[in-house]
C-alpha cells in the first residue's frame, strides 16, 4: 500500500513572512513521517484580498502522514499551528496574517464537510498554490482533476503576479 502524500500551501503577508515561512517549514517537517518536501519560495500578489493588502509569500510543501494520521487531525495540528505564529480569528474574508496554511490534497481522499473540503476547491485554479506545487510535484493529478499539477499551471490564465524568491 504506498503511504498518502498531504500537500499543504503556506502563506504569509504580515511580518518577515520569508523566515516566517522557513520556520512554519521546520515545524511541519516534524508532523511528517518522512523527509518534508519544500518548495521555493514565492512573492505573489494578493487574490481575492482586501484592498491595499501586501504582497504574500508563498509555498507548498508534501508530508508524509505518520500511521493513523487523517485529513481531519492533520487539519487540527494546521490550525494550532497558525495560532502558534499569531493568526487571529478572521474578522474579513481574505485578510492579512502572518501564517496560513490549507491542506490542498491528502492522497486520493475526498472530503466534503462544514469543516474540510478535499482537495482544496479552489487550488486548481491558484497560480500561488500550482507553481510551488508544480515545482515538487508535477506529475501529480489532484483528485477530481483530469490534468496534471503542470498542466493545469500552463493552462492557467490569471492576472497573478509571481516571482521566485528561493
Amino acid at each position: 500500500m504506498n503511504t498518502p502524500v498531504a500537500y499543504i500551501a503556506l502563506g504569509s503577508n504580515v511580518g518577515d513572512s520569508p523566515s516566517i515561512l522557513r520556520r512554519a517549514m521546520d515545524e511541519l517537517e516534524k508532523l511528517s513521517h518522512g523527509r518534508l518536501v519544500r518548495s521555493s519560495l514565492w512573492q505573489t500578489t494578493p487574490v481575492d484580498c482586501p484592498p491595499g493588502s501586501p504582497l504574500f509569500v508563498n509555498a507548498v510543501v508534501g508530508l508524509t502522514p505518520r500511521p493513523g494520521e487523517t485529513p481531519e487531525s492533520l487539519l487540527a495540528k494546521l490550525q494550532e499551528l497558525e495560532k502558534e505564529f499569531g493568526r487571529q480569528p478572521k474578522k474579513m474574508l481574505n485578510e492579512a496574517r502572518p501564517l496560513d496554511l490549507d491542506l490542498i490534497a491528502f492522497g486520493m481522499e475526498v472530503r466534503s464537510t462544514p469543516q474540510l473540503t478535499l482537495p482544496h476547491p479552489r487550488a486548481h485554479l491558484r497560480k500561488f498554490v500550482l507553481q510551488p506545487l508544480a515545482e515538487i510535484a508535477p506529475a501529480l493529478v489532484l483528485p477530481g482533476q483530469t490534468q496534471t499539477v503542470s498542466a493545469l499551471l500552463a493552462g492557467l490564465t490569471s492576472d497573478e503576479a509571481i516571482r521566485r524568491l528561493g
